[in-house]
């Protein structure tokens, strides 16, 4: 069972889960989703939950990567453009607020702290996910 979990993160099945759920939570209608009260705007925790969920996304989409056993100049590269797929992911997700979703709009910071949890992420994978000690095999 645990090989099997573990072999699940090789393939993107749980990106691309994480990726509808993420959607389906930005298209909840305005009044379905609960008021946390004045604690909450003050801390911006809209923007936070953003970040973590982009974030998430983002290093989902690179886990897979890792058992590519690319170099590692190609693996940074593409970790870095799973980054900026993910930074046009919450734009467009913005938009589908702002034209399809009932009680929803356009917030553009919130754009901002999709991109910024995407970053965090390739920040993280590119400091401990990738390792320079093991021996990559060069592409094909």
């Amino acid at each position: 069972m645990k090989q099997w979990i573990l072999g699940l993160f090789k393939t993107y099945v749980p990106a691309i889960l994480w990726t509808l759920l993420v959607l389906g939570l930005m298209c909840t209608p305005g009044k379905d989703l609960p008021d946390l009260g004045d604690w909450a705007e003050m801390i911006k925790l809209d923007k936070w939950l953003h970040a973590l969920l982009f974030g998430m996304s983002a290093g989902l989409f690179m886990l897979p990567l890792l058992s590519q056993q690319l170099p590692i100049p190609i693996l940074r590269q593409r970790f870095l453009k799973v980054t900026f797929a993910i930074c046009i992911w919450g734009f467009c997700t913005e938009c589908i607020q702002y034209f399809w979703v009932v009680g929803r709009t356009f917030d553009l910071y919130d754009a901002i702290a999709d991109a910024f949890g995407a970053f965090v992420a390739y920040f993280i994978a590119k400091k401990y996910l990738i390792n320079p000690e093991i021996t990559r095999d060069p592409l094909p």
